[in-house]
């Protein structure tokens, strides 16, 4: 079985990376003419695993190995229990890894950014160590050990960098230099709930009532937290809704700049590419903004640890590398659902060991923004499953038109043959 890289239009191309395989959900028994191939059976655990492969937008991403094992045997015989099982296990194995990963950046750039902590407050300064450390292991990655191919097709000319890389770098700077602004001036938590906006900024699909509702939904939960936050700061909030629309606007143009032209690139490629386009934008506003107060800060002697800022650098391109891992073998609407998880537990970590007040207005608040967020990855699943039924059958009915197709086919020939005896 071959796998195709594509790029689907609806996914979320940065939480979520761009490779998605096309595969049969039943493979074709043998038939003989006029007779019908009879649908294999599947399964409940190995549809899942089949699921796994398939984005929030109905595009089919990479499946495990042993997922695609089970699809692919599925037409002779019922999956063995053994292969459903290593694939379930490998993709909590997956989600594990991402959520550890995402949650240690984030409470990382919090211990170093906050006053109270490590108390290094240059968000962009950060963002360019992090930026330099990751496009020069893209580099080698890419050009020495060669280990991600750069995508050919169509190959990356500089008229395509410029009208396409660089707005896309831009956004990404915008919106990295925002979201680690924002851990100066707001809890980690609160963070959190405002983030639970991304699905209203994000927002592409056709307009239905009951989508707009849920949109309602959620910036209303996200509104009662907001209100009940015990440390709210008005600049803190406007940094992180800037970080929002800076995200989802780089999202959309990914789809608009890459996807349309037939560009996919997984995580590595992106930093190989995007990186050093995003450091040399940050430069300008590091310039005036944070140059002279490092220049304060060397002279009274406060300096940045290595050993510190290059383990943090390290876990920030570890995590692009489990997030490349978590959509490529399980599925983008599978990184959504973790993103929960991982919300609420830092928000139970912020309150209960960096001490962040969590009032019982803020949990009503963002309970509300959840709930909402659960019914989108619901209706996005429902939405996948329905399209993946249509395929389904429209697959079937292809090869049954195959078959009456061969049928008739053979039929003059019979009748010449008895004539000619």
């Amino acid at each position: 079985m071959t796998i195709e890289k594509c790029t689907s239009p609806e996914q979320p191309p940065t939480l979520r990376p761009t490779n998605c395989s096309a595969h049969l959900l039943y493979a074709r028994a043998p038939t003989t003419a006029g007779v019908t191939p009879e649908k294999p059976h599947l399964s409940f655990l190995s549809y899942l695993a089949q699921m796994g492969g398939a984005g929030d937008d109905g595009a089919k991403l990479p499946a495990p190995a042993a997922a695609m094992e089970v699809v692919s045997s599925s037409s002779s015989s019922p999956a063995p229990a053994p292969s459903v099982l290593r694939s379930v296990l490998l993709s909590y194995a997956y989600v594990s890894v991402w959520i550890t990963l995402s949650f240690s950046v984030i409470v990382y750039n919090k211990y170093i950014l906050d006053p109270k902590m490590y108390n290094w407050p240059f968000p962009i300064s950060l963002t360019m160590i992090h930026m330099a450390f990751c496009a020069s292991l893209a580099v080698v990655l890419v050009r020495v050990l060669r280990v991600v191919a750069v995508p050919t097709s169509p190959p990356m000319t500089p008229g395509l960098y410029a009208a396409s890389v660089v707005p896309i770098g831009a956004l990404y700077a915008l919106s990295l230099w925002f979201s680690n602004s924002a851990y100066i001036y707001l809890s980690v938590s609160f963070i959190q709930m405002l983030k639970a906006l991304m699905p209203v900024a994000f927002r592409t699909d056709s307009f239905r009532r009951a989508s707009m509702l849920n949109m309602l939904g959620i910036s209303a939960g996200v509104a009662v937290a907001a209100y009940g936050e015990a440390r709210f700061d008005a600049f803190g909030v406007v940094l992180q809704l800037a970080a929002v629309a800076a995200e989802a606007t780089r999202l959309v143009l990914i789809q608009i700049l890459l996807t349309s032209k037939g560009m996919s690139l997984n995580p590595i490629t992106s930093l190989y590419y995007i990186a050093p386009c995003c450091l040399v934008f940050l430069t300008l506003p590091w310039y005036f903004v944070e140059l002279p107060r490092l220049r304060t800060a060397a002279a009274v002697m406060v300096r940045p640890d290595v050993f510190v800022f290059g383990t943090n650098s390290l876990c920030a391109f570890a995590l692009n590398l489990a997030v490349f891992l978590l959509v490529g073998k399980t599925s983008a609407l599978t990184m959504n659902v973790a993103g929960v998880v991982k919300d609420w537990l830092l928000i139970a970590f912020s309150w209960t060991v960096i001490k962040d007040t969590v009032t019982p207005v803020n949990l009503v608040g963002y309970g509300i923004a959840f709930l909402g967020v659960a019914y989108y990855n619901h209706a996005k699943l429902q939405g996948l499953k329905a399209r993946e039924a249509e395929r389904r059958a429209a697959s079937m009915a292809i090869a049954k038109d195959g078959d009456a197709e061969a049928g008739a086919r053979l039929l003059p020939e019979k009748d010449g043959g008895e004539q000619k005896n």
